[in-house]
């Protein structure tokens, strides 16, 4: 186990800007966001708290990346940036999150809320929940955890088609489990930045998924055709937990933030720390103490 743990000073470098545009927005800030903005650089402060590596798998010890401060991802002429027009974040869910629909209703509340909370400004809609079928996405059951997975990539092409003028990007979220072609065993999430959709499930978030008694096993797919769709009607669903919904916030977060650093790919930049973005791509990383949302996403000259 690794911890990651940066000093007020490297704080203060990758994220205070000269740059005019920031110090003007900086400067409109009223009393308290500006000691939110202070509490940044203090060190028992959570909004940029240490990160916990709990093993080589994780993803910021086995994808090594150059880092980026803040000034460098501010200019960046390829950074995806909301406007009047394309203000709104979407979320589409895909089949129940809960065992019964005010569960599944409750559980997308808090999520939405979270949302609203981290990407002040911004207006977090929620569209209609589908059931699978209406995506027509293709399906498997996964050879190695026997349980159910609907095809990514097939759900980006509905998210496309449904995706509202005024959206930012359209965040599809479910508790089945993903896979992204054939030959992979499975994914927690997948994005079009081009496009502004992504998909994101919750299915290994809890905690029973990887258990002996997992409840979700199946042991052969009774499909009668390609359109039948039956096999989705009692599908297993997790109980609700905190860690679950603590995990599940953490999972949209990291989700919706990729739409904002479009040219990114393969840059990691400091923001990874904000919420502790750790837990969506390691599980059980998401466990530590939940980070609270935070109503600023811009540093200046202080």
């Amino acid at each position: 186990m690794q911890t990651v743990r940066h000093s007020e000073h490297t704080l203060k470098t990758a994220l205070i800007s000269k740059n005019p545009a920031l110090v003007s927005q900086y400067e409109k800030l009223d009393a308290g966001e500006k000691r939110l903005m202070d509490e940044a650089f203090r060190p028992d402060s959570d909004l940029f708290g240490p990160i916990t590596l709990h093993s080589q798998s994780d993803w910021i010890t086995s994808h090594p990346e150059a880092p980026q401060d803040f000034e460098e991802f501010f200019s960046d002429p390829y950074r995806k940036i909301p406007s009047p027009q394309k203000h709104s974040i979407y979320v589409q869910c895909i089949g129940l999150l809960g065992n019964t629909r005010s569960i599944s209703e409750e559980y997308v509340k808090w999520l939405k809320g979270y949302c609203e909370a981290f990407f002040y400004g911004l207006t977090v809609k929620l569209l209609e929940p589908v059931p699978v079928s209406a995506t027509r996405c293709s399906f498997r059951i996964n050879d190695n955890t026997q349980n159910l997975q609907i095809h990514a990539g097939q759900i980006l092409k509905f998210l496309k088609k449904k995706k509202p003028e005024d959206a930012f990007c359209v965040v599809g979220i479910t508790m089945i489990d993903l896979y992204p072609r054939d030959s992979w065993n499975f994914v927690f999430g997948q994005a079009s930045l081009t496009d502004g959709v992504g998909i994101f499930s919750f299915a290994r978030y809890g905690s029973d998924f990887y258990s002996s008694h997992y409840e979700g096993k199946l042991k052969k797919l009774q499909k009668k055709s390609s359109s039948d769709y039956s096999v989705f009607d009692n599908y297993y669903v997790p109980e609700v937990t905190s860690v679950l919904l603590l995990r599940s916030c953490k999972g949209i977060f990291g989700r919706v933030w990729r739409h904002f650093w479009l040219s990114q790919r393969g840059r990691r930049c400091y923001w990874r720390l904000v919420g502790g973005g750790q837990g969506c791509s390691t599980p059980y990383s998401a466990q530590d103490t939940p980070p609270r949302p935070r109503q600023g996403m811009i540093l200046s000259n202080m």
